[in-house]
């Protein structure tokens, strides 16, 4: 293991102390929705562009995406890779309630960090530019093109309050929009012409929360109407409602979006009308978790006095699941602020910068250089992580 890239690492973060905390505050004050992180991501690409890296930005078609890659001279043709994923995409109304500009930060300078130090090893950092995790899931589409195939360990902190945890667990998720259609007619003088789209989707409401006695344990099921077309006065030709259902592994969501499909077409055909649906957002994979790398992440947490609790249930969901099934992928939860907040609140947005926030961006930043070096770094240790990794894949 090279000292010396450890020691780069660690004198790069800490003169840059001051300007990480400036670029996390200046985010939170500037937010930006999914898909319009246009100064977010410029401002990242251009500060790894000084930094030397090799950056594709826009990148993959994604106008707010970028890649960035800073390799060893010395690298051979197969080198270890390792990649960093930083987010940047805020909430509406609610600004950076889950913590993007902080580990975006975080990520952003663990990446410049290693890669002020990638010439004392032989091997890659990468730095992935991810938008639109709270909508559409840029890592998606990532994972799909086959950018992580590659990758000996992608990894990304996410900001937490209360505690922190290396066994971060995901449920799946699939969005689906349900449109179902009828035929107008007057309420009052001719309602048996009519056909209520209305009804059909109120019935559809419904028969959702008779399947959920039927659901499996750390499944969840919810809904939103989103559009009734008509007046009160005439029977509703058109009613659209959104629809997510989530779950711990891919077989049961599947499962469980079956059973919805079917109960929407049931529901229709019952008053009268008809339905259709359509994926309203890309689906996010459960996290295939990587022991090996969780370890690793805990233990070097440990060594900057950051004491991981254990045994996470799934509970919310990440576009981190999809890489994770095409390379070992972790995200483990840093605590920002000891006290226990919940997440996607400004209660949340405020502790991204405070003074307790600051303290954790910059040793979030140092944690995740010295795990990806130890990557870098360590054959077995990377063996390991591939081991397991294979071992999850040829058990699915």
């Amino acid at each position: 293991m090279s000292k010396q890239a450890f020691e780069k690492a660690h004198c790069y973060l800490s003169q840059k102390r001051a300007e990480m905390t400036a670029f996390s505050d200046y985010l939170a004050a500037h937010p930006e929705l999914s898909q319009e992180e246009y100064e977010s991501s410029r401002l990242m690409a251009e500060k790894l562009i000084s930094a030397g890296f090799s950056v594709e930005y826009p990148y993959l078609g994604l106008p707010t995406a970028f890649k960035a890659v800073k390799a060893s001279p010395a690298c051979a043709q197969k080198k270890p890779v390792v990649a960093i994923m930083a987010e940047y995409d805020a909430l509406p109304e609610i600004g950076h309630g889950c913590g993007h500009n902080l580990h975006g930060t975080m990520a952003l300078y663990a990446g410049l960090a290693v890669g002020e130090a990638i010439g004392e090893t032989a091997g890659e950092i990468r730095v992935i530019g991810t938008p639109a995790e709270e909508t559409d899931g840029a890592k998606v589409q990532m994972a799909d093109a086959g950018i992580f195939d590659d990758v000996d360990l992608a990894f990304m902190f996410h900001s937490y309050a209360g505690e922190s945890f290396a066994d971060y667990r995901a449920l799946g998720i699939d969005g689906l929009e349900f449109t179902f259609t009828g035929q107008t007619s007057h309420s009052a003088a001719s309602p048996w012409k009519g056909r209520s789209a209305q009804n059909g989707m109120l019935l559809f409401m419904d028969g959702l929360n008779m399947l959920r006695l039927h659901m499996h344990d750390y499944c969840r099921m919810h809904a939103i109407i989103k559009e009734v077309r008509g007046a009160v006065n005439i029977i509703p030709d058109l009613a659209v409602c959104q629809v997510e259902t989530r779950a711990p592994d891919k077989a049961m969501l599947a499962g469980l979006t079956e059973a919805v499909i079917n109960c929407a077409k049931s529901c229709a055909a019952a008053v009268n009308t008809e339905v259709s649906w359509k994926k309203f957002m890309k689906s996010f994979d459960s996290m295939l978790p990587n022991l090996a790398a969780e370890l690793l992440a805990e233990k070097t947490m440990a060594e900057y006095g950051v004491i991981c609790t254990k045994n996470h249930l799934p509970t919310g969901s990440t576009d981190v699941g999809n890489v994770s099934y095409r390379c070992p992928a972790i995200q483990p939860e840093l605590a920002i602020t000891e006290e226990k907040l919940d997440l996607h609140t400004r209660g949340f947005a405020l502790a991204t910068t405070s003074e307790e926030g600051h303290s954790a961006l910059v040793k979030g930043a140092a944690i995740m250089a010295d795990i990806a070096l130890k990557v870098l770094t360590d054959q077995s240790l990377r063996e390991d992580i591939r081991a397991e990794f294979e071992s999850k894949i040829s058990a699915l």
